[in-house]
């Protein structure tokens, strides 16, 4: 890392600042979505039959998609695998999703009938709360975000990508919205940066559970110090006022 590249924003504080906005636009977005998609879920049987089609619908939605255990595991990983089984098995009965003898996942023809709605339904959404005003800024986010998951895609970081790799690539078929893009790719950022806390926590000596009940001091400062360093490798594909755009640009948008 070169002395200018420090003095704009290292990779590793990039990747900590930009954490908590991604947080911030991507909850506010798929809360607008649940809001929004109550006769979407009715027609499709409901919350129990849609279960975990929505977290994976990046994978899912893709021709002969698959979400292979190791994946769902990561994906959950903070959730009691024997109730995360259940709600599967649900989905299951109610013919959306298969599950292969290995625990890989698949969308059925219902299954990816909802998904089809349901990237319809944050193409609406994304539309009414990033209106025209943020366009340009939906561009430029598209092309970075791009460029993050390329090279996270490429390989190179630290620890564990399981919750990634069940995720990423998104599926983006052609003609797909700029606010859906930026969407499901928040979506895969989020757990490409799960993946790099599970590897920072675990290094650490905790559990899935211990984590959780960690209280805040030095202890979970170093492991989140530790986390920021597995998460920026991405980053450093970015040009340090690509950064900087990045940031400012995602923390304009509402939400």
């Amino acid at each position: 890392m070169s002395a200018g590249d420090q003095l704009w924003l290292p990779g590793h504080r990039c990747a900590a600042l930009t954490a908590p906005v991604v947080d911030r636009v991507h909850r506010a977005a798929m809360a607008a979505a649940d809001t929004a998609g109550t006769e979407l879920r009715q027609r499709y049987g409901g919350p129990a039959a849609i279960g975990y089609l929505v977290d994976l619908r990046t994978r899912l939605a893709a021709p002969a998609g698959l979400v292979d255990a190791a994946g769902f595991a990561a994906v959950t990983r903070y959730q009691d695998p024997a109730s995360c089984q259940r709600v599967l098995d649900k989905q299951v009965a109610y013919g959306m999703l298969v599950r292969h003898p290995d625990g890989a996942l698949r969308a059925t023809e219902r299954g990816a009938a909802f998904l089809t709605d349901l990237y319809g339904l944050h193409a609406t959404v994304t539309g009414q709360i990033w209106g025209a005003e943020h366009a340009a800024r939906l561009v430029r986010l598209v092309e970075l975000t791009g460029r993050l998951l390329a090279a996270a895609l490429a390989g190179g970081e630290t620890g564990g990508q399981d919750a990634f790799r069940a995720v990423a690539p998104p599926y983006e078929p052609e003609g797909t919205p700029a606010g859906v893009l930026l969407l499901n790719r928040l979506t895969v950022l989020r757990n490409l940066r799960a993946d790099a806390h599970a590897a920072a926590w675990a290094a650490a000596g905790h559990t899935a559970r211990s984590i959780v009940d960690l209280p805040p001091g030095p202890a979970r400062l170093a492991i989140e110090q530790e986390t920021d360093r597995r998460a920026a490798g991405p980053y450093q594909a970015l040009e340090p006022e690509q950064r900087l755009t990045l940031l400012a640009d995602l923390g304009a948008l509402p939400g």
